[in-house]
């Protein structure tokens, strides 16, 4: 790894796992000495220390203290966000606070900066299973990111432990027995002793060292306990050949836990003993000590000298560490060790702590901390409340089954109305996280009952939106009752009913209002997804995903490009919306949230339907269980439809015009698939129906597309010229080009069927035009054939815009076009949380495939997405 980062600039990750004492730590420094002495190459070391696994960003502070000079050379939002993790002096910066990945990006950058000005930077994180959440979270979002910088990461954790972080890893096992010996040829040990070191140890490196070293640990019975117990005997046994001032001061330094010699010598002082009485440990080879710090020389140590300790010692040496502390956190954390009942002062510092780990969106650490506060608080109420913060925080950092788990324990102390609906609130985001908006929707519409009045009002709204997208509508419309005055839930109810001439203007109206003063973004998108005003939709969900980037909102980011990628799909842009959904899932997986994907890839569902790829298709829907809206029944219906499956096209669409979906946008968008399905199966009296049904809502919403389809459905039904024609000149002012083609394709068939063949051309070759770019196979053929019909001469194939585009991942497509408009690729890697050197590697690979080779030449090149 570090020879491809050195001399192809490849990054990659790896995490050594095995017990303690197996030799994963001496791998590591054997890693470290790959590199030369005296080279430019950063090695940045930390190790997990138990004591500190509660304390937001301790181990990325130990990690990145001796480059913090650098983190003025980070963009805005990532070094505030950096220099907040850091505990340094915030950057005042324009915007909100950016989220906890942040930090992780801004990791990121900065090793990819280092790898760029000093050569490959190595990263050694030692005892990871002992770090805090929040460098957890930062450094594992920096490893999935990684790709061409040149850095290399590795990670050492016990077994069991760790988990489930995607890196690759390196199981390091025992040592055979020849090993062992080699091991062992320095010790002056009588054959005897030796071969029954090496059985006792069992191939353990670091049990191996200590029994050879001291013998006299080795079994006397039968039955020897298990390795590590047996190191661990061993060290207690050395410990305990410690005068009693040694020993107290090896527990205040297990218990202090960081090293820190100032505080070590403060809370020694109390207890009177100081630095010379580690003299003995010392030469024992248990501690180092080196300037500022005290090191255990392996953690098993620092474990037998604390549990190796009575309980009142322990507690008293946690309660003088506590007097002397400085940090609330340290105060607070050591005063909990001190405490063997609850107290309710003690609980108050805790959720203090807590508290601003929240406000360093360290929402893992705040939760752990609320829950520990709660164990130490004495009034039931107070505990249930402490616990249901501990259910919200533990939701915000994506870990379900632990948010649900601390709902049910807080729902069983809590008899304010309040607090159950906020433990209410969090259930319903587990169901709707885990893919049953359907339940999530009726849990948060009939949940809010003792709400706060600002807290009911978003229950309410988002279990109608949850209700109206999962077609949960007796939802909708409870929601409505209970809060008849809020325009965006009266507006869906009225749809949800069918009123679509009262409905529709209302929320276009809101459409309207947030494009003006966009103070909710988000809403305002979904909502003109919903009227199907295109235009709006694109503005809002592109100013909000450039707001996301520009202040560094990643955690926020899937579910904005979601609603941006069904827009780019409604008007066209479909590698567009390829690239956005595949930009989303890879978020939602950096961050944690691998269950989203489902979700997200169902918006691509019409696509695969549109090109007639049915295989994609099903793997679509298979991987999201509920997709939303009716999603999947439409798209399946319009698969049939373009492959002139016109009768099992009718039986889906009569199901989703009786179904709880019926009322939907993309339920509306498929009337005018049920029409022209019914009308070619010879069944056109089942077409009257979708018909009014859609014409009513497309008249309700006045988007020039809708008018036109409800034009050429009319057309179809009347088998009359004039209706087509309103339909094209209408299409002119129309945002979606596959509509746009169908109508023509439509009337083109029947210009070619009145014997009007030269006439039909022109429309015919314009939806074949759309056909082909849009990669609509099956509609295309259709097309074709209609123009082979009309006698058309010539290449089959319609001149349309260069398919090189075609050659470039999702992610090449991204960067050329924000290189092709002037970006910087320092600015692309902000905007797509990436490293500069990736973006770099990105536009490398995508030059030869435009069959160009420098950036100037982007410019001439047509690469902005057609949207007619």
């Amino acid at each position: 790894m570090i020879a491809e980062a050195r001399d192809h600039g490849r990054s990659g990750a790896l995490l050594l796992r095995g017990e303690a004492g197996v030799g994963k730590s001496a791998l590591l420094a054997g890693a470290a000495a790959l590199l030369p002495a005296d080279g430019p190459p950063h090695v940045l070391r930390m190790t997990g220390v138990e004591a500190e696994s509660g304390i937001a960003y301790a181990g990325l502070t130990q990690l990145l203290w001796p480059v913090r000079e650098r983190l003025e050379t980070l963009p805005p939002p990532q070094a505030a966000a950096l220099r907040s993790a850091l505990g340094g002096p915030e950057t005042a910066t324009a915007g909100p606070t950016p989220d906890r990945f942040t930090t992780g990006l801004a990791v990121l950058t900065l090793l990819a900066d280092l790898a760029e000005q000093d050569g490959p930077p190595l990263v050694l994180v030692d005892d990871a299973q002992w770090l805090d959440t929040a460098t957890a979270e930062a450094l594992l979002f920096a490893t999935r990111r990684l790709a061409a910088e040149g850095v290399v990461m590795l990670f050492a954790a016990r077994d069991d432990a760790f988990a489930g972080t995607g890196l690759p890893e390196l199981r390091v096992e025992r040592l055979g027995r020849d090993d062992a010996r080699r091991l062992l040829a320095a010790r002056d040990l009588a054959p005897a002793v030796r071969d029954r070191v090496i059985r006792e140890a069992a191939g353990n490196p670091l049990a191996l060292e200590e029994l050879g070293a001291v013998p006299t640990g080795l079994a006397h019975g039968p039955d020897p306990l298990p390795v590590a117990d047996r190191v661990l005997a061993s060290f207690r046994a050395q410990i305990g050949r410690l005068p009693e001032s040694a020993r107290l001061m090896l527990l205040i330094a297990a218990a202090e836990g960081r090293g820190h010699v100032p505080s070590l010598l403060h809370a020694a002082h109390h207890m009177g003993v100081g630095l010379a009485d580690l003299e003995e440990a010392e030469r024992a080879r248990l501690v180092t000590v080196t300037g500022r710090t005290i090191a255990f020389r392996h953690p098993l140590i620092s474990a037998a000298a604390y549990h190796g300790a009575p309980a009142a010692r322990r507690i008293a040496v946690h309660q003088a560490i506590a007097d002397i502390a400085d940090d609330p956190d340290c105060r607070a954390r050591h005063r909990a060790s001190a405490t063997m009942a609850p107290e309710e002062h003690i609980a108050a510092d805790l959720q203090s702590a807590a508290e601003r780990a929240r406000g360093r969106v360290a929402y893992a650490t705040a939760a752990r901390l609320y829950r520990q506060a709660a164990d130490l608080t004495p009034a039931p109420e107070a505990r249930g409340t402490r616990l249901g913060s501990a259910a919200a925080m533990i939701l915000q950092a994506g870990r379900l089954d632990e948010a649900e788990d601390l709902a049910v324990q807080a729902e069983k102390l809590t008899t304010d109305p309040a607090g159950l609906a906020r433990l209410v609130r969090v259930h319903a985001t587990v169901e709707y996280e885990r893919g049953d908006p359907r339940a999530a929707s009726r849990m948060m519409v009939d949940g809010t009952a003792g709400a706060a009045p600002e807290e009911r009002t978003a229950m309410l709204r988002t279990g109608a939106v949850y209700g109206w997208t999962s077609g949960e509508l007796p939802a909708v419309l409870r929601a409505a009752e209970l809060l008849p005055d809020d325009r965006v839930i009266h507006g869906l109810a009225l749809l949800a009913e069918g009123d679509h001439p009262r409905g529709l203007p209302l929320l276009n109206q809101l459409v309207t209002e947030t494009r003006t003063t966009p103070n909710d973004r988000v809403r305002g998108a979904q909502l003109a997804l919903i009227v199907g005003d295109d235009d709006a939709a694109l503005e809002l969900a592109g100013a909000e995903v450039a707001h996301s980037r520009r202040h560094g909102l990643i955690g926020a980011l899937p579910d904005v490009l979601q609603t941006l990628a069904q827009t780019q799909i409604a008007v066209g842009r479909h590698a567009d919306a390829e690239a956005t959904v595949a930009e989303a899932i890879a978020l939602a997986r950096d961050t944690g949230r691998p269950h989203r994907e489902g979700r997200l890839s169902a918006a691509l569902t019409r696509v695969a339907a549109i090109e007639g790829d049915e295989v994609r298709l099903r793997e679509l829907i298979a991987e999201a269980p509920q997709p939303h809206g009716g999603l999947a029944d439409s798209a399946l219906a319009l698969l049939d439809l373009g492959l002139g499956r016109y009768d099992d096209a009718l039986r889906r669409l009569e199901e989703i015009a009786h179904g709880r979906h019926r009322h939907s946008t993309g339920s509306m968008v498929s009337a005018a698939d049920h029409v022209e399905a019914a009308v070619r199966s010879g069944q056109a009296e089942l077409a009257r129906a979708p018909f009014e049904r859609f014409r009513t809502w497309a008249e309700a919403g006045e988007q020039p597309w809708a008018l036109a389809v409800a034009l050429h459905c009319e057309a179809l039904l009347a088998d009359s010229e004039e209706p087509y024609e309103r339909a094209v000149q209408m299409h002119e002012r129309s945002t979606r080009p596959f509509e746009r083609a169908r109508t023509e394709l439509l009337y083109g068939e029947w210009l070619r069927r009145a014997r009007r063949r030269s006439d039909a051309r022109v429309p015919l070759r314009s939806a074949a035009e759309i056909f082909e770019r849009l990669r609509a196979t099956p509609w295309l053929d259709r097309a074709r054939a209609e123009l082979r019909a009309t006698g058309e001469s010539g290449p089959s194939s319609v001149a349309t815009s260069p398919d090189y585009l075609d050659r470039l991942t999702p992610q090449e497509l991204q960067v050329v076009r924000l290189a092709a408009a002037g970006t910087s690729s320092r600015e692309i890697a902000a905007q797509l949380f990436l490293s500069p050197r990736t973006v770099e590697y990105h536009l490398y690979k995508a030059y030869p495939k435009l069959g160009i080779s420098s950036r100037k030449e982007l410019s001439r090149l047509p690469l902005e997405p057609a949207t007619t």
